[in-house]
């Protein structure tokens, strides 16, 4: 493609003398796992997230597992809400731990989970609510908290898709114990494969944390000892050393991503069969997405011209076999149903030029007009 949904060889290219110097260092004297490079990622990407603490993992799905893990919720009874517009690694990292996963439907206009209707559907068994902030938009997290106190249910945010991102301009960790990220290559803040990490809103499950991510065993490993049922997810050096790299970049990334984004809403307003969607304040604007009219013609039209695309997500997670003990068939989501059917992600990237927003857009309206 002329045009790519993503290109990462910007970013890359952007950071790599300072990574290359870190590599170097780790390489002159290698402690490859729980090293020197991991720990001081935690201290300066909690400090950017304005957490009390951080703990890094192998990536976003077991972020969850593990939040789940510390909360107690293991066992088939427990019930843990979220959103069917996401990325089937929330779900795994609910249903990893043991735990019964059930959905609500979304808000039609802003696609995030429906506090109202996740109120409704849940039942007495909810454990946990995990909020998916889609897109890099914030769920609205006064509603969901007070939902999760209401309930006595854990509150989990899933910030995957959102580095560096508030709500009513506090921190993520304001409104909750747990704000899980993955470090995925595409993410805002993404490393040269997997990562992840959990950041809290205090410190006093950090300990239980790290020991749970190290197969539950305590900080001095010689004697080999679990002493709890965690699992094995930790964030090597390499990648702990590139995301540190990366950080002190993630603001510039974050603010030329808006500036991107308006210039796809000044473009593609009043284009006819593409509904944009409202950008929050305190989005990091991670995808640009439209809902679109014959959502695969159009696709068609615009690879035809070089441009390419993506559909984050194309089936809503309730639909999926991994999921169908949740109880739910087609039908029964109906916004999160239709919005599969018609979201649509347009080339985004820190780097793009403006030039390339405009043929893009320009394309579109073309294919309606």
């Amino acid at each position: 493609m002329r045009i790519p949904v993503i290109d990462l060889s910007t970013g890359i290219a952007e950071v790599r003398a300072a990574w290359e110097g870190r590599l170097e260092r780790i390489l002159a004297d290698p402690h490859l796992i729980l090293g020197p490079e991991g720990a001081a990622f935690e201290g300066e990407f909690a400090r950017a997230t304005g957490a009390a603490q951080v703990v890094a993992c192998g990536n976003g799905t077991a972020a969850i597992e593990l939040c789940l893990r510390e909360s107690g919720v293991t066992r088939g009874s427990d019930e843990v809400w979220t959103t069917p517009l996401t990325a089937p690694f929330t779900g795994i990292g609910i249903i990893s731990p043991g735990a019964s996963i059930r959905f609500a439907d979304i808000d039609p206009v802003t696609l995030l989970l429906d506090p109202d209707d996740a109120g409704n559907r849940a039942t007495r068994r909810i454990k946990a609510l995990v909020a998916v902030h889609l897109y890099g938009h914030v769920c609205e997290m006064g509603r969901l908290r007070t939902l999760a106190r209401s309930r006595g249910a854990v509150l989990i945010q899933d910030a995957a898709q959102a580095h560096g991102a508030s709500f009513q301009a506090r921190p993520l960790t304001a409104f909750g114990r747990f704000v899980t990220y993955s470090f995925y290559p595409t993410k805002n803040l993404g490393c040269l494969g997997d990562g992840g990490a959990i950041a809290l809103g205090s410190g006093t499950v950090a300990a239980r944390l790290s020991s749970l991510r190290d197969g539950g065993r305590g900080p001095r490993t010689a004697d080999m000892i679990s002493r709890l049922k965690g699992i094995n997810s930790r964030l090597d050096e390499v990648q702990a050393a590139y995301l540190r790299a990366a950080l002190p970049r993630l603001g510039e990334w974050n603010a030329r991503r808006g500036a991107i984004a308006e210039g796809y809403d000044q473009r593609l307003a009043g284009c006819p069969g593409v509904t944009l969607l409202p950008r929050p304040p305190g989005s990091v604007n991670h995808l640009y997405v439209v809902r679109a009219k014959r959502r695969e013609r159009l696709r068609e039209f615009l690879a035809a011209r070089g441009i390419g695309t993506g559909v984050h997500y194309p089936v809503p997670l309730h639909l999926h076999p991994a999921f169908r003990l949740c109880g739910l068939k087609r039908g029964d989501l109906p916004h999160a149903e239709r919005a599969a059917r018609e979201v649509l992600s347009l080339p985004m990237w820190p780097q793009m030029a403006p030039a390339l927003v405009d043929e893009v857009a320009e394309a579109i309206c073309r294919f309606y007009c």
